[in-house]
């Protein structure tokens, strides 16, 4: 009976997470970490031990990670080794992606924007237009986006936020005119992205947040309904004039990761004319009253 031999591989993704760490690690010497450059290496750049050393994780631990074997990872070391190999945005992402683990944002309030896609927004006036990351904060926004939600651009995060908004807003305050109709669609689309921010706190502490403080938000939020962020028919009630029809169009941006471009375009001549009366008629914020 001929022997049976069991053949180990590396899965791909590890396979590439290896290759890609030994290269970020071979164009870093030791004077750009401060250490002595001591005897001849063989190889340019690093040593494993360094930057196990330099990023405060185990030697063994590292070498396993970089010869791509199956070994778990958490956020805050790899974060330490992104450090450590100096990675740039782009390739702390891709590491994330390739160690199986979520990517850590930058920047606990969502990202910034480039100064090109504020001129987008600018040159969009008189259409509606905003800018929304993933979880629905409001990064960036143009005069008539303003007009239609004047509560919300005032807040500051994590309020400044359009499902926290459409939660937690008295419809008497709420600009959508059934935003009641639009809550599922919103809480299903979070959820989709949320996978890829598990483990998170500025996520999971935002959920936590809504949760307590909107029992429809936490019975939604535990229904596990999925969907993708699309056009749809938006209808605003603003104050001083009449019902404003929109399409919402939804594109998505390059850069910041999940960020998407939002443009609500007017559907008849009424609602062109009653954005234009906006315009020239700024409704004040609304006062403070009984709900």
């Amino acid at each position: 009976m001929t022997g049976v031999h069991r053949v180990t591989t590396t899965p791909p993704r590890r396979a590439e997470l290896a290759a890609f760490l030994r290269s970020r690690r071979a164009r870093i010497t030791p004077g750009d970490v401060g250490l002595p450059p001591g005897p001849r290496r063989r190889t340019p750049g690093l040593r494993r031990e360094e930057v196990a050393q330099l990023a405060g994780v185990g030697v063994t631990w590292y070498t396993w990670l970089e010869q791509g074997r199956r070994i778990n990872a958490s956020v805050q070391v790899l974060d330490a080794v992104a450090r450590t190999l100096r990675l740039d945005a782009a390739e702390r992402e891709h590491l994330y992606r390739l160690a199986d683990v979520p990517e850590v944002p930058q920047h606990e309030s969502g990202e910034e924007l480039t100064s090109e896609v504020r001129q987008i927004l600018h040159s969009l006036d008189p259409m509606p237009a905003c800018v929304y990351n993933g979880r629905y904060d409001l990064l960036a926004w143009n005069a008539s986006y303003a007009l239609l939600f004047p509560a919300m651009v005032t807040e500051d995060l994590p309020r400044r936020n359009a499902i926290w908004q459409c939660f937690m807003c008295p419809p008497c305050c709420h600009p959508l005119l059934d935003a009641e109709q639009e809550r599922p669609l919103m809480v299903a689309t979070l959820r989709a992205s949320f996978v890829r921010h598990l483990g998170e706190p500025y996520w999971e502490e935002f959920v936590r947040a809504l949760s307590a403080a909107s029992p429809d938000f936490a019975r939604m939020w535990a229904e596990h309904e999925v969907a993708r962020p699309g056009s749809r028919m938006k209808i605003f009630q603003p104050t001083g004039t009449g019902l404003v029809r929109t399409m919402s169009t939804s594109m998505a941006l390059s850069s910041p990761a999940e960020a998407r471009v939002v443009v609500y375009t007017p559907m008849d001549d009424e609602s062109r004319d009653r954005l234009a009366w906006l315009r020239a008629n700024p409704a004040p914020t609304v006062a403070p009253h009984t709900h």
